[in-house]
């Protein structure tokens, strides 16, 4: 699937309705969503995967993983109005792909949610801005998961992660670095709006690295 298809469709989805503050919601916009997962799929390929889309929002990344080929995708999401529109969007899909779906309303951290069969994880963690440590939960429940391989949008500056990753025996590529833009969703936003750096890491068993060394900025094993 070209990148332009790929970002009308997902641009076409309903948006997050992002309005929870201390959930740090934000939508990952239609173009940055088809990107990252169009690498995510040439480094790892979706078809017949079972994917988790954690903290799955509108579930945009979990469709793209769908629209690409994800034998079946499981979104995780708690908020009431973000389950609303999730449910929506997947209805607006064709019948095979709604048929390979499955939503769990979970509270990441505070419910336990059953990964077994998860082959690979996607997701834009809340970055803990408004919250310390809000994406701990997130990533200690994939980091401690038998997923293959765990894919995560945060801030480039987020230089917590790699460590957390290290200390479960997982290694790192960066996949992708960006520009994520921030609307001014909530009331606190001055700017009309903001630009900041992400990075999107590919973590990944030990010896399973798949960028050339040149193309990831690092691939490293913490060692």
């Amino acid at each position: 699937m070209r990148p332009k298809h790929l970002a009308i469709q997902l641009s076409r989805l309903t948006p997050h309705p992002c309005l929870r503050v201390e959930l740090e919601q934000y939508a990952t916009e239609g173009d940055l969503a088809a990107y990252w997962m169009l690498a995510v799929n040439q480094t790892d390929g979706f078809e017949d995967l079972h994917v988790a889309d954690l903290g799955s929002g509108n579930g945009i990344l979990g469709i793209a993983a769908l629209l690409l080929g994800a034998r079946k995708v499981t979104f995780v999401e708690t908020d009431k109005e973000a389950l609303e529109v999730l449910h929506s969007n997947l209805q607006s899909l064709d019948e095979s792909l709604m048929a390979r779906s499955e939503i769990i309303d979970a509270h990441i951290g505070r419910d336990d949610v059953d990964f077994d069969a998860v082959d690979l994880i996607v997701m834009n963690p809340p970055w803990g801005v408004q919250t310390a440590k809000a994406d701990r939960p997130f990533l200690e429940l994939a980091f401690d998961s038998n997923a293959s391989v765990i894919h995560v949008l945060h801030s480039e500056k987020a230089a917590h992660i790699e460590p957390v990753a290290k200390q479960r025996g997982w290694e790192w590529e960066h996949l992708i670095r960006t520009v994520f833009r921030l609307p001014p969703t909530y009331q606190h936003h001055s700017q009309r709006r903001g630009d900041t750096e992400v990075m999107c890491w590919r973590f990944h068993r030990s010896g399973d690295a798949r960028l050339p060394q040149e193309e990831s900025e690092s691939t490293r094993k913490g060692g």
